[in-house]
């Protein structure tokens, strides 16, 4: 045998194993999650506001998703998944993979849920990933313009004349307006009759065409009405007036005092998305709400922007959902 060739080959054997020590550990120390991250976003996200188009919420979700499609540089389209009480589009993302691509657009309904519905499809802890709240804003009272009913005394006094014959609607069973309605007659002690609808959209027309009485609705969702004065705003449920609506009173001011009933919006990710894929939302969802586009288009309509961590958010979410739980078991709501 040539002994030369024999060294030459050791030679090259031993350099391909000094070349696998050195190469090895380099590639292998390279998390996946991590290089994910730092590519994040690579095409096109998609927030699933859970309510029809038309509404508050939908107006929010658009709004935003235009800020964040310029600070992210992918396209962020909305895809509007109603019913269930928000339940439906919140179970879209709840089982959408980790990876910050299926994001939520929600409201209060997101607390309010875990103590209303029964056998949720979902874990209101676990199954999402807290990205940012968004906002505050009120909620509202409204009637069509030629209602007899200009006050909540006007309300109260014909509620407890008619007990159960007066209707209110709202966007959905288990929503923040749904609970809004529910805290009134509680605080009341009044028997109004709730509609639910799949969305504000068709609690609107419904009330516009005299087939409700009332409506409890996001003041977002109902400004354009108050405005050009198809519907008559009644109040808001806010505990101090609206600088979007300084000529309306609160609740609380009207014959009703501790009430209130602002209606939040925030943005969850899946369950498992990574902290540094929520950290770049966050960031996103911060800089949109602040753009001109933002404040001219949504705090116009009563929305105040407060986008703090993820973390404010999850204190947040926890808290309210304490809160809703006791106007649930001492009101008694139920849902069908």
């Amino acid at each position: 045998m040539n002994t030369s060739h024999i060294g030459a080959r050791r030679r090259v054997l031993l350099a391909a194993a000094s070349f696998a020590s050195f190469a090895l550990p380099t590639f292998f120390s390279i998390a996946p999650t991590d290089a994910s991250a730092q590519a994040f976003p690579s095409r096109t996200l998609r927030i699933i506001a859970p309510f029809p188009a038309g509404g508050g919420t939908d107006l929010v979700a658009r709004t935003l998703a235009e800020g964040m499609s310029k600070e992210l540089g992918q396209p962020v389209i909305v895809e509007n998944k109603p019913g269930g009480g928000t339940v439906i589009g919140s179970d879209t993302v709840a089982k959408a993979p980790g990876d910050g691509y299926t994001l939520l657009l929600t409201t209060s309904a997101h607390a309010i849920n875990s103590s209303l519905v029964k056998n949720l499809p979902y874990s209101t802890e676990k199954s999402f990933a807290n990205v940012a709240l968004v906002g505050r804003g009120p909620n509202m009272l409204v009637t069509r313009a030629d209602s007899p009913y200009n006050t909540i005394k006007d309300v109260l006094a014909a509620a407890r004349a008619n007990p159960g014959k007066l209707t209110y609607g709202s966007s959905g069973n288990g929503t923040a307006v749904h609970l809004a309605g529910e805290l009134f007659k509680m605080m009341g002690k009044v028997d109004l009759t709730h509609v639910p609808y799949r969305g504000a959209g068709p609690a609107y027309t419904d009330l516009l065409g005299g087939q409700i009485d009332f409506v409890f609705a996001t003041a977002a969702g109902v400004g354009k009405f108050v405005e050009s004065g198809k519907m008559r705003a009644i109040a808001v449920t806010s505990t101090a007036r609206s600088p979007a609506w300084p000529q309306v009173p609160t609740m609380a001011e009207s014959g009703l005092p501790g009430y209130e009933a602002d209606v939040w919006y925030a943005v969850f990710a899946s369950g498992g998305t990574p902290p540094e894929v929520v950290a770049k939302l966050n960031a996103a969802v911060r800089r949109a709400t602040e753009a001109p586009v933002f404040r001219t288009r949504v705090e116009g309509e009563g929305l105040v922007a407060a986008v703090g961590t993820p973390q404010e958010l999850t204190a947040y979410v926890r808290a309210e959902e304490a809160r809703w739980r006791k106007v649930v078991v001492e009101g008694k709501v139920t849902i069908d």
